[in-house]
């Protein structure tokens, strides 16, 4: 059998048995696709040549429409491949692809691929500090960009050719020019399976973002988890709202909707637009929407009475997913948004999976295929049955998802391979029926008068409050119980950081939340956060520590709750 006819038949019965979820962990296998595989030539040329479904359309916030079949990408890659070749790109050579939701990013991705050259990711918001980073790091031969960025590599120096989108300045290549080459079929580059394939920088919010390596298999082949929590299938038309250079873009965006030989579709907008957006899902007759929780908080304050269209599947990743969401969507549209859990080192490892009852808070249950296991973080023994640990992949059981580890980083590698798991950093709890509910990150997580708190369980009941924008709890030192929750609140437009104000939600907190769990102290703030928009605790619990024995100004604790 070869590789397309083994990948193909193992999406195909994961598309069978998208509703059967334990006939499916039962029964699924990852598919043997070989020694030599390369997803561009095996699978995507496979499919795609000569097939006149639209593979990528993108309409813009001036509703101007493009779309490419999937015919023409593959000869847009192979002209974009040929370009590249031209200028001395090979085999294994890294390439920064820094471009936005544009059809060359897709063009980019494919021909790198069937060069076997490793492609790095890089969002368009990282400056020149963060480039000679990625460049020394990663080793890059080679930048793609477009010429709005360009200047960011005045400061960067190194032996790395240059490709552009737009007028190219001098030194470097347009990469317009190759959409006037003669379209030739790339050969096969030889490739082994085991070869890397991706680098990608992980956001950092505890420390120097890390390298993740990942091969011609791990991802390409593993986003079958994905394809399978999204619930895609051939024909469907998939939104996923994420910012290109990260990882769940190319979950979404990239392997596994055209694993399941589905239209990516984009909406791109300058500033968010919750009615723009809903008419455009409604417009391209989306089937498959995936967004993190922030576009859901904001897409139930909009108005759904217009209903979602041909929506199926309504989806969630990126952070936990407050409740209330759920119930509102559900109310409006009748679809339950399903929450999905990975990391850039793994594909989707823990999602509620289509047809599957959803349990409020739980982001669900093990993946087929995906090892998933609990490990006590004191003994380091599995957790059996109901019980909490860290979530860690089996070894042991070989996962075909993970990365292959964190590159020039071996100290790093020892800790997160340590004792025959791959160990997240992700505390969770898993209960009798196997449901997983997300408790915080190993670093998050903290005692306050002998009790364990998990930062979102509190930033869930304060997001309700309707003058709380984003909130962040840490543990703030205290002499009688050594430490106590404080929130970090940053508010939403009309309301004013006063003592007032943050009575009201202190006492809502106290209302909706047991005893033991109080939030005792309030600090309105501008939340430090990664390249990518995740919160760093870390720096706001140093802040804490710094200032342990100091009243800090602006700050408001619980005694302005005179009642």
């Amino acid at each position: 059998m070869s590789a397309t006819e083994a990948l193909r038949q193992a999406r195909d019965q994961l598309i069978d048995l998208r509703s059967s979820y334990e006939k499916a962990l039962t029964d699924f296998e990852w598919p043997d696709v070989g020694t030599s595989f390369n997803w561009a030539h095996d699978w995507f040329d496979a499919f795609a040549t000569g097939n006149d479904r639209p593979a990528l359309v993108i309409v813009e916030e001036d509703r101007s429409r493009s779309s490419w079949t999937f015919d023409e990408m593959v000869r847009r890659s192979d002209q974009v491949a040929s370009l590249l070749a031209q200028q001395g790109v090979q085999r294994g050579d890294s390439v920064i692809v820094m471009l936005g939701n544009q059809v060359e990013l897709w063009d980019s991705m494919l021909a790198v691929m069937k060069l076997g050259a490793v492609i790095m990711p890089t969002t368009t918001a990282v400056g020149p500090k963060e480039l000679v980073d990625r460049i020394e790091r990663g080793s890059a031969k080679a930048v793609i960009c477009n010429v709005a960025d360009a200047g960011k590599f005045d400061e960067v120096p190194g032996d790395y050719t240059r490709f552009v989108v737009g007028d190219a300045p001098q030194g470097w290549h347009a990469l317009g020019s190759a959409y006037d080459l003669e379209p030739v079929k790339r050969d096969h580059p030889g490739n082994a399976s085991t070869d890397r394939l991706l680098l990608y920088f992980t956001s950092g919010t505890t420390s120097r973002p890390k390298l993740v390596e990942h091969t011609h298999v791990s991802y390409p082949v593993g986003h079958l988890s994905t394809m399978y929590w999204l619930g895609v299938k051939p024909g469907d038309v998939h939104l996923n709202i994420s910012s290109p250079g990260w990882a769940k873009h190319a979950w979404s965006n990239f392997f596994a909707p055209w694993l399941g030989e589905a239209t990516v579709f984009l909406y791109n907008y300058a500033r968010f637009d919750a009615a723009a957006l809903l008419e455009q899902l409604r417009n391209e007759h989306v089937h498959t929407f995936c967004a993190p929780p922030t576009v859901w908080r904001m897409l139930i304050n909009a108005d759904l009475s217009g209903g979602c269209g041909e929506l199926r599947e309504a989806l969630a990743a990126g952070e936990p997913l407050n409740p209330e969401v759920i119930s509102q969507v559900e109310k409006h549209w009748g679809l339950t948004i399903r929450d999905g859990w990975g990391q850039t080192e793994t594909t989707a490892s823990v999602a509620n999976s289509p047809g599957q009852r959803v349990k409020s808070g739980s982001m669900g249950r093990p993946l087929p295929g995906v090892p998933v296991v609990l490990v006590d973080p004191a003994t380091a023994e599995l957790v059996e049955g109901a019980g909490e640990g860290e979530l860690c992949l089996d070894l042991s059981a070989k996962p075909l998802s993970l990365m292959t580890g964190y590159q020039g980083d071996q100290a790093r590698n020892d800790e997160a391979m340590a004792g025959g798991y791959y160990h997240t950093g992700d505390v969770a709890a898993r209960d009798e029926d196997g449901y997983i509910t997300y408790i915080g990150r190993t670093d998050d997580v903290f005692k306050a008068s002998d009790y364990k708190v998990s930062p979102f369980e509190l930033e869930s009941v304060l997001i309700e409050h309707p003058a709380v924008a984003e909130a962040a709890i840490v543990p703030a030192p205290d002499p009688l119980r050594l430490a106590v929750p404080k929130a970090y609140v940053a508010l939403t437009a009309g309301h004013q950081p006063t003592e007032e104000t943050a009575a009201d939600i202190l006492r809502y907190a106290r209302e909706h939340l047991p005893p033991y769990l109080r939030i005792r102290r309030i600090e309105f703030a501008e939340l430090p956060k990664t390249i990518s928009g995740k919160i760093r605790r870390v720096e706001l619990r140093h802040r804490e520590e710094e200032l342990a024995d100091e009243r800090i100004e602006g700050e408001f604790r619980d005694d302005v709750l005179r009642d």
